[in-house]
């Protein structure tokens, strides 16, 4: 599915005379800055982009940025994927790259002091890239407006700390506590003490969270040795919820950095401790600023209930997006926290759907099926899409799970990356709501990927076969 590309230069957006208003004011309040970033996260999550000294940073605002549309399509390792010959085969032809307004920030890192801004790539007619992550989150929130309806949303990621030195193979250990010396092993959830001892971590990753305006609202001690949790604040604009938790990563491995530790947001760097996880947190307010979700009940409205609804039936095509990888599959596991299945309940972490308790007004859904190497832009549409669904279908969702119900896998839901790569092939409802080019493109990169991991020889295969 080779479909042309156009390489004529995109036409100035409306939205670049903002993002230069915004700039000059931010440049003028912060006169050390020597460069500006502008940023493009690809299908994967990671950043792509240029560097430029910042007083050539004011052509972005009136020419734009020259990038090749096969941005978008590189592998988790960094490599061009060629998906449907956008790279290699079509000479990697160039689009224009637009700064968005509101995303202008100062980086938290080493060196001389800089900022970034993310960039929208756009096409002769001004429509951004099939495979922009940011464009897919903007569509589905259209949906919602349309109804006069605003998703408010938080992101919650958990990620460990490594040790610098690796094992044989360059598999991870845990670090050394920071006291006595020793290596971390004992399982400590939510321990302050683990807090204290890491607290020269922690405290720089405040920090560089201000700096860079990552609106953190708490970090707590996960389950494992050395795994973490930060919590992000909620947003009415979606949008702002999943730019900062992509630029959370960024915080969090700077600041290990910092303190002479690595940071790791794999699904599953340990055969035998829990998987890294993304919550997503979701309200969602009317015309009058009344939470719909609320009721009378810690078992939140009917509007809840079709809400879950939705999410119970858009799981199983949207997996190849929460969990994008082969490695992403290893969290699925019973009692390690990571949902089998699309039970719902209230208070109830073995759920796959959560309603945490609260304040009936405060009345949300944590979806807890996303592995923190998921897309934080592609998790959170999947999961609005689904609401949207579910609110336009009015779709049941069965009575609430009770007890642990994380040994109870759901056939329905694929748990290899194959599987899920051909649900989402098969998918009925996404794609009306991503784009059907933009899972193609999705899709096929990471199909790709997943073949060339596979030519890589696993250490266990010397082991059992040499």
């Amino acid at each position: 599915m080779n479909n042309p590309i156009s390489v004529a230069e995109s036409p100035r957006p409306a939205f670049a005379a903002e993002a230069e208003t915004l700039f000059n004011a931010f440049v003028q309040s912060q006169p050390d800055l020597e460069f500006l970033d502008a940023v493009i996260p690809d299908l994967c999550g990671a950043l792509r982009g240029k560097r430029f000294p910042i007083g050539e940073a004011a052509h972005l605002f009136s020419h734009g940025m020259a990038i090749p549309h096969s941005i978008y399509l590189m592998d988790a390792h960094g490599e061009m994927t060629n998906a449907f010959g956008r790279g290699f085969s079509d000479g990697d032809p160039d689009g224009t790259a637009w700064p968005l307004p509101g995303t202008l920030s100062r980086v938290a890192a080493e060196g001389p002091p800089r900022a970034q801004m993310l960039m929208s790539l756009r096409d002769a007619a001004g429509v951004p890239d099939p495979g922009e992550p940011r464009a897919v989150l903007e569509r589905v929130l259209a949906r919602f407006t349309d109804l006069g309806l605003v998703p408010v949303t938080a992101l919650e990621l958990e990620f460990y700390l490594l040790d610098r030195d690796r094992l044989d193979h360059r598999a991870p250990q845990p670090p050394l506590d920071p006291r006595s010396g020793a290596r971390e092993r004992a399982v400590s959830v939510f321990g302050l003490d683990d807090l204290d001892r890491y607290e020269a971590f922690l405290s720089a990753l405040a920090a560089a969270a201000r700096k860079q305006g990552v609106p953190l609202s708490a970090a707590s001690k996960e389950y494992a040795a050395g795994q973490f949790e930060a919590n992000l604040k909620h947003q009415k604009d979606a949008r702002f919820a999943a730019d900062h938790a992509t630029f959370l990563k960024q915080v969090v491995k700077e600041a290990a950095r910092s303190v002479g530790f690595d940071a790791t947001f794999m699904a599953k760097p340990y055969e035998e401790r829990a998987g890294n996880g993304l919550h997503i947190h979701l309200s969602i307010l009317d015309r009058n600023g009344g939470n719909i979700f609320a009721g009378a009940d810690a078992t939140g409205s009917e509007q809840l209930r079709h809400a879950i609804g939705g999410m119970q039936v858009l799981m199983p095509e949207s997996m190849a997006i929460f969990a994008p990888n082969q490695n992403s599959y290893r969290r699925f596991q019973p009692d390690l926290f990571a949902p089998v299945n699309r039970s719902w309940g209230i208070n109830n972490r073995s759920a796959g759907m959560r309603v945490p308790a609260g304040p009936h007004a405060s009345r949300r859904i944590e979806h807890r099926a996303s592995g923190a190497d998921a897309n934080p832009y592609l998790a959170l549409a999947a999961v609005l899409a689904a609401t949207h669904h579910g609110l336009l279908k009015k779709l049941d969702p069965g009575e609430p799970a009770k007890g642990n119900v994380s040994r109870e896998p759901d056939r329905a839901l694929p748990f290899t990356i194959d599987d899920a790569l051909a649900k989402l092939a098969k998918a009925e409802t996404l794609p009306a709501y991503f784009g059907a080019r933009t899972l193609e493109l999705y899709r096929e990169t990471k199909r790709i990927e997943t073949e060339r991991l596979r030519r890589a020889i696993p250490p266990a295969e010397y082991d059992y076969y040499l």
